[in-house]
């Protein structure tokens, strides 16, 4: 049965789920809304572990991913001197959780969602080449464009939008991220709220230009005040800085609805004098042009859809950022959906229950986090020399175990195996 499918988001969720369903039904008719007005390549290096590797070559574009992964070698931590304290090599992808900084597939957030994006828009032209276009279902990219209400039932939804349209889908899937607003509108208020599960972690992402001497590996600093800094620069002309913090949780809470020149200046005063090579991160802020700010949390829930809404990736089941299979999480639930959808024909609402039970068991193992967080955000001298000396500890003796089990998730060769969908018409991997 073809469907009238609305996917809000075009990050990484949206487009490979458009991938998924076009190869299963030529004949579903998806829209795919997003708030930017531009397709979103910017953004920080994610990586790729476990079961996403096999849904990536199963789409054919696991080769694809990998000639353009960057060259990241491994993660320095450094002394506020610049001074190595311990080296951390690179972690097996199929081995999955967060044993090292860098894992064997990194690759830039704005690249592999231009790659999905592109795949999406070719399947869909190689279609309409091959069975022609009349009657033959349809993708569509809207950018600059939001949902501002939606009327939900078991039967379908009614969408209004910020251009003023008013549309009925049979499905509307929200893939727009962490702070979803399609989780809100569905979910209520209430709802939204008991699924936020804040950290207690507030980070920046932004780029400045790469200098002299530079190397191919991520740079990690711990500073006095609950401060973290990491610098990462592989193959690529900018150098990405990340900036995290672990108090003042309500100031920066606050912040996060100002402007970005506003949230700048309040980063830039948090993080001043927090030594290593601050001055040149913070003095890069007044010319960025990628900065993003935000709360980090996991996003936990009992049940992901509700009516003829469902929730995907980020917006239902954000792991963050800190056990590094947010993207793996994604597509694992892309290719669910769509495997469900497929499987179950005309009954949606057995296909949206298979899908909020199978990846169950691999999304609560990526969402597993260590209890002592707080540990990695000293407060004091001491408690950075503490820190610093445990790293050089761990590096020093390969205990590559012990870190496997504070940031454990499940090993592609023994833990929990994808389903196969014979019905998405896909490549086998």
């Amino acid at each position: 049965m073809s469907l009238n499918i609305l996917v809000v988001g075009a990050g990484v969720a949206g487009p490979a789920l458009a991938v998924f369903l076009q190869s299963a039904n030529p004949k579903h008719n998806i829209t795919i809304v997003e708030r930017y007005p531009l397709l979103r390549v910017a953004g920080q290096q994610i990586d790729l572990k476990s079961q996403g590797i096999p849904i990536l070559k199963k789409m054919g574009l696991l080769e694809t991913v990998k000639a353009l992964c960057v060259a990241e070698k491994g993660a320095d931590v450094v002394d506020t001197n610049g001074k190595l304290v311990a080296h951390f090599g690179i972690n097996k992808a199929a081995e999955g959780g967060q044993r090292g900084l860098t894992s064997e597939y990194e690759i830039m957030r704005g690249d592999l969602v231009d790659v999905l994006y592109q795949r999406s828009l070719k399947q869909r032209e190689e279609i309409n080449k091959e069975l022609g276009t009349e009657g033959t279902g349809s993708l569509t990219y809207e950018f600059g464009k939001t949902v501002t209400s939606l009327d939900n039932s078991d039967e379908g939804v009614d969408v209004n939008f910020s251009d003023g349209q008013k549309k009925r889908y049979d499905l509307v899937v929200g893939a727009d991220g962490q702070g979803s607003r399609t989780r809100k509108m569905a979910f209520g208020q209430d709802g939204n709220d008991e699924a936020f599960n804040s950290i207690g972690v507030h980070t920046a992402y932004y780029s400045i230009p790469r200098v002299e001497g530079e190397g191919e590996m991520a740079q990690l600093f711990f500073s006095t005040g609950s401060r973290f800094v990491m610098t990462r620069n592989s193959d690529r002309p900018m150098t990405q800085v990340y900036l995290f913090i672990m108090k003042d949780s309500e100031r920066f809470r606050t912040v996060h609805r100002e402007t970005i020149e506003k949230q700048k200046e309040v980063w830039r005063e948090s993080f001043k004098g927090a030594g290593w090579q601050t001055d040149r991160l913070l003095a890069g802020l007044s010319s960025c042009q990628d900065w993003y700010a935000h709360e980090i949390a996991q996003i936990k829930m009992k049940s992901w859809y509700t009516g003829r809404v469902v929730l995907l990736g980020d917006a239902g089941y954000s792991p963050s950022p800190f056990t590094g299979m947010g993207t793996t999480a994604s597509l694992v639930g892309a290719y669910i959906l769509a495997g469900e959808l497929a499987r179950n024909g005309k009954n949606v609402g057995a296909a949206l229950e298979n899908y909020n039970q199978i990846p169950r068991p691999p999304i609560d193992e990526c969402q597993r986090m260590p209890s002592s967080v707080g540990k990695f955000f000293p407060t004091s001298k001491v408690g950075v020399w503490i820190l610093n000396k445990s790293a050089w500890a761990l590096a020093g003796l390969r205990l590559d175990e012990r870190i496997a089990r504070w940031f454990p998730a499940p090993k592609q060769e023994t833990g929990w195996k994808i389903p196969e969908y014979p019905e998405l018409n896909l490549e086998k991997a």
